[in-house]
């Protein structure tokens, strides 16, 4: 029996174009940084070289510091004396990147449904961004970081998916068996990728993302309608909850 729900944000709860929202929050960023000697292709450069080492990295560091280790060997400057103005732009001006977003009301009803029902909740995003910049985009789903047991981020987690151990981690730390919980995400490579250690998957096509054209087939698919099916049809929900927000299912 599935007990415990894992939901990727971006693209799953939170409807995005990817693209449009990173070249939108990097454009903010680097509008903020400019200022202070930040020339805007080295710092988006050096950016990705610090989320190449968060990918990489294999537990033994957290990702903030996987990312800070790389990030500040780009410049010929004492990038962490300016760390208070990188969490400054997080507080102050991230919240510009929401333009880029959707909303789909149906994301929070659902969560808000499942722990109605009993039901574990985890926010498996993938931690490479700080806890300020994650909490906010979880408010732009209409959910508060409550609304979850656990919540990945870049302080706390030394993986990145599609790595396994990011899902094992999370498994160890929250007292999780693999076989009692479901991932549901809209990336074919890192969240179907939780299917490796024997967890349930239910990839969400809405905003998918398939890099390597492997299709929606191989699993479970569709939008939150047809996720509602799959979690009723595995006894999660109950056939008489809700199938969409304010609705009472027929």
């Amino acid at each position: 029996m599935i007990t415990t729900i894992f939901f990727d944000l971006d693209g799953t709860l939170l409807p995005m174009d990817q693209d449009l929202f990173t070249k939108t929050y990097f454009g903010l960023l680097a509008q903020k940084m400019a200022p202070l000697g930040y020339e805007p292709e080295k710092l988006i450069g050096a950016i990705w070289q610090g989320i190449g080492a968060m990918v990489r990295n294999d537990g033994r560091r957290t990702n903030e510091e996987a990312f800070w280790d790389v990030f500040q060997t780009r410049w010929d400057r004492d990038v962490l004396a300016d760390r208070p103005a990188f969490e400054t732009f997080y507080r102050d001006d991230f919240g510009g990147a929401q333009s880029s977003c959707g909303f789909q009301p149906d994301a929070a009803a659902l969560v808000r449904d499942l722990k109605q029902a009993g039901k574990r909740a985890i926010l498996a995003t993938n931690p490479i961004f700080p806890a300020i910049a994650t909490r906010q985009r979880i408010a732009w789903a209409g959910l508060s970081p409550e609304d979850f047991e656990w919540v990945t981020t870049y302080e706390n987690t030394g993986y990145c998916k599609p790595n396994p151990r990011y899902y094992q981690d999370i498994l160890q730390r929250r007292g999780l068996k693999a076989e009692e919980c479901l991932m549901v995400g809209n990336d074919t490579e890192e969240d179907m990728a939780a299917e490796t250690l024997g967890m349930e998957v239910f990839l969400l096509t809405d905003c998918l993302i398939d890099r390597s054209g492997q299709g929606a087939e191989r699993w479970p698919h569709g939008g939150f309608p047809e996720l509602r099916r799959f979690l009723r049809k595995k006894e999660v929900l109950s056939e008489h909850g809700r199938d969409k927000a304010g609705e009472d299912a027929v």
